[in-house]
């Protein structure tokens, strides 16, 4: 069941939106592209702390970058420092 308040909003706005309507994004792309280039291995919450923001704010970011994070893992930092 809907509200009738819910069908008369409906109504008054038939037309698709087709722009946000949403603040400009925190993190500078420039910004996290350089640090994806310094530091290719380094987890989001890393990424988050040396860009100020949180780290869905970088897994966003780096979602509309088209980025996607493709570990060696021979060189993880989980696996390191560790003897098998």
């Amino acid at each position: 069941a809907l509200s009738t308040s819910t069908i008369h909003s409906w109504r008054q706005n038939l037309e698709p939106k087709k722009v946000r309507d949403k603040a400009p994004t925190k993190i500078p792309d420039d910004a996290l592209l350089q640090d994806v280039k310094a530091y290719p291995d380094d987890y989001q919450y890393e990424r988050a702390n040396r860009l100020g923001c949180s780290k869905t704010g970088i897994h966003h970011a780096l979602k509309r970058l088209n980025i996607s994070q493709k570990k060696d893992t021979r060189a993880s930092k989980s696996l390191s420092g560790k003897k098998s």
